[in-house]
């Protein structure tokens, strides 16, 4: 699905605004939802699958549903506007 109308989907989280702290890591990890977000401040070097880029502001990225992926981060903080589109667990 290309577009969202966001009173039609039952979400638990959608959107998140995130400071993630210097020197940090995520090493990976997947999910059954697709995730995507943009940077707004510093910089997170961040693999997708098999590709990797190091991101900064108004650089966006896209994790499919079910992709390993994952981030870290440098000597600053990096701000991150995340949109997840979770469904909510029945």
């Amino acid at each position: 699905m290309t577009f969202w109308n966001l009173a039609a989907l039952p979400l638990a989280e959608f959107m998140a605004y995130m400071e993630i702290s210097p020197g940090k890591e995520d090493t990976g990890h997947e999910h059954p939802f697709d995730q995507c977000g943009v940077v707004i401040e510093g910089q997170i070097d961040m693999f997708i699958g098999g590709e990797r880029k190091l991101l900064g502001p108004n650089d966006a990225y896209f994790m499919p549903a079910g992709v390993r992926h994952g981030w870290k981060t440098f000597d600053k903080p990096a701000k991150v506007l995340d949109i997840t589109p979770k469904p909510i667990q029945k």
